[in-house]
């Protein structure tokens, strides 16, 4: 789980909140603590393509079978 924080912490957290609490820092950006509300986030299959968006300040992200699991563990941690 720490190992899926960290990547969360390092890149997304300039956009998303990535914990329990917080304000966004980019109003339209998705709060990782809802992400259950919008879909099962065992479900992210986007890590494990290749996470690609339309907003050209995303950056790409391109995910190996362990830090997808990392992450998605940390995801479902902090669900609310």
């Amino acid at each position: 789980m720490q190992r899926g924080f960290t990547f969360a912490q390092t890149d997304c957290a300039k956009c998303h909140v990535i914990g329990r609490y917080g304000a966004r820092p980019v109003p339209e950006a998705a709060l990782f603590r809802t992400l259950h509300t919008l879909f099962p986030v065992e479900d992210l299959e986007a890590f494990a393509e290749g996470i690609t968006t339309g907003h050209p300040s995303t950056p790409q992200f391109q995910l190996d079978p362990a830090q997808i699991k990392d992450l998605l563990t940390y995801l479902q941690s902090i669900q609310g």
